[in-house]
């Protein structure tokens, strides 16, 4: 029998573009996502405003803590290591703006436990976080050691003269800011949206992670406009002796649903 040939075709099938995440949004819509996040803040303050107290007292109970036990020169590497992991802990903010999204009743509870998640995948988001924050602890207490040697904690009056007004104090706080300036954008990167998106879509913990890298880096105007507004925004609510946190804890755990909201497709 005769063997059917079947016809060359005379192209070759093009490959899948690859997925752009490039939204193309301007660095001033840093400032819109703030501007929701005020709206959703005082649409149903009360569970947002007890949130943001919750988020306060757990912060002073930590910091009453270290001094307790005698960690007190730790304790400004551990309030820089906030901004590590302040996104895992507004995840009850990012449930309700969501709900607000979706028409859905609003509540404390529903913040604090909600139902919607990546379970497991959301605690390895988180563990990630915290290895980071003790990486850098462990970083800014031995780049301590480099520039003033082995010696006990001088206090809290005394190092604050040292680091303001003396060479090696300046040096040792230009070096610390540029390490910990790179354990911050790391952590900025893989939390900003991933933690509102595993909410959302339900993902694994490593897809969104790398998601939230990709959506930083093609939309870098927007996220570093935004890093800058979480950073002083954060530097207030801690200068205020942790009492602004009640209002800017919420209000940035509501803007970051937004930002996620912006990127979403």
């Amino acid at each position: 029998m005769a063997k059917t040939l079947l016809p060359i075709p005379d192209t070759v099938p093009a490959l899948p573009k690859a997925v752009d995440h490039n939204r193309h949004l301007p660095a001033t819509d840093a400032l819109k996502w703030l501007s929701l996040g005020w709206r959703d803040l005082w649409t149903h303050p009360l569970p947002s405003l007890l949130y943001g107290l919750g988020i306060a007292l757990l912060s002073l109970l930590v910091i009453g803590a270290m001094v307790n036990f005698g960690w007190a020169q730790i304790l400004f590497p551990a309030l820089a290591g906030f901004l590590v992991v302040g996104p895992l802990l507004a995840t009850g903010l990012y449930e309700k703006s969501r709900r607000i999204e979706a028409g859905e009743k609003v509540s404390f509870w529903a913040m604090v436990f909600p139902r919607r998640g990546g379970g497991t995948h959301l605690l390895y988001v988180g563990t990630i976080l915290l290895m980071l924050m003790l990486i850098w602890v462990r970083a800014a207490v031995l780049l301590y050691a480099l520039f003033f040697g082995v010696r006990p904690f001088p206090g809290f009056d005394q190092i604050i003269n040292t680091l303001f007004t003396t060479p090696t104090g300046i040096a040792m706080l230009l070096v610390g800011t540029a390490i910990g300036g790179l354990f911050a954008a790391f952590a900025f990167a893989i939390s900003a949206f991933s933690i509102p998106m595993m909410l959302d879509r339900r993902l694994d913990a490593f897809s969104a992670m790398g998601l939230s890298m990709s959506f930083v880096w093609n939309n870098l105007p927007a996220a570093l406009l935004w890093g800058a507004i979480v950073l002083a925004l954060t530097a207030i609510g801690l200068g205020t002796a942790l009492i602004g946190l009640i209002i800017i804890f919420p209000l940035l755990g509501h803007a970051t649903w937004h930002a996620y909201a912006a990127v979403r497709d």
